[in-house]
């Protein structure tokens, strides 16, 4: 994205940390660029560098039932501009010269998630098998990390179970990859007096049905209008509730890994009663 003149300085939100993972911040940025190229609205990049990412501010505004249904029909066309596989980050942005970005000329292979402070790396290779990307690329490293913590085979004796049935493409559909934000919970999705506004992606090729499971982990304001826009652009296939838990297996494991004291805790417990609700779809 390329503007004339930069925005005043208080209309400027920068985030940065010396610590940062490099590339980081380009990552974030390409995301959002990505995902503006849809319909639903993404916070303005402005400058990105090693440390640091420039955005332009959003009001605030209370969310309504209106607004939200706006938002699921935006995020279903949005997910309909499609990734070039299950996995795939972003394009890198064309050059521009009010850019300072250090993006690589041969795109991403690995992302982050997580909180900026402490991201957990994670693999972004395109993949042509749903089932080989979420199973084999995003759970299998996570059940090591969560293994590494002193959690042991029988605690994840359920959720290995599952990881190897969707690695084994038992719950792949025929979907395409859509392209989604991949860490949309509430806290990411901001309202303004315009409606919904996306910050803080993850975005990459995905199943779409990953982006509505987010949603519903910590509750989003208007959920269920959410739902009926995105149905209303974009029918979901039979028994898309049934799936949630399957869909929310990354992101419980992945706060178990980020939040959960050794040996397990709460995220562990919700991550486990999700993989026994995939196991039932089996």
């Amino acid at each position: 994205m390329t503007r004339d003149r930069k925005p005043a300085e208080h209309q400027i939100h920068r985030k940065s940390s010396d610590g940062s993972s490099p590339g980081v911040f380009a990552l974030e940025a390409a995301g959002l660029l990505w995902l503006d190229e849809g319909p639903v609205r993404c916070a303005p990049v402005h400058d990105v560098g090693a440390d640091f990412l420039e955005l332009g501010r959003i009001g605030s505004a209370q969310p309504t039932p209106e607004a939200a249904r706006s938002f699921g029909r935006a995020l279903a066309q949005t997910h309909d501009l499609g990734a070039e596989a299950f996995g795939a980050a972003p394009p890198v942005p064309a050059a521009s010269s009010q850019w300072t970005r250090p993006a690589p000329e041969e795109g991403w292979r690995s992302g982050w998630f997580g909180p900026l402070e402490q991201p957990i790396e994670v693999s972004l290779e395109p993949t042509d098998s749903w089932g080989a990307f979420y199973g084999g690329q995003r759970l299998r490293p996570m059940l090591e990390r969560l293994r590494s913590r002193g959690v042991t085979d029988s605690e994840l004796e359920d959720i290995e179970r599952t990881t190897e049935a969707i690695e084994a493409g038992r719950f792949d559909d025929g979907d395409r990859p859509a392209r989604i934000h991949g860490d949309l919970w509430a806290g990411n999705l901001m309202w303004d007096d315009q409606g919904a506004v996306l910050i803080d992606p993850a975005a990459h090729g995905d199943h779409r049905e990953q982006d509505l499971a987010f949603l519903s982990i910590f509750g989003a304001p208007h959920l269920e209008e959410i739902l009926a826009g995105y149905q209303e652009a974009h029918p979901l296939r039979d028994g898309w509730q049934e799936r949630t838990g399957l869909h929310q297996l990354f992101v419980l494991i992945a706060h178990a890994v980020l939040f959960d004291p050794p040996r397990g805790g709460s995220y562990l417990g919700a991550a486990d009663r999700a993989a026994r609700s995939a196991l039932e779809l089996l």
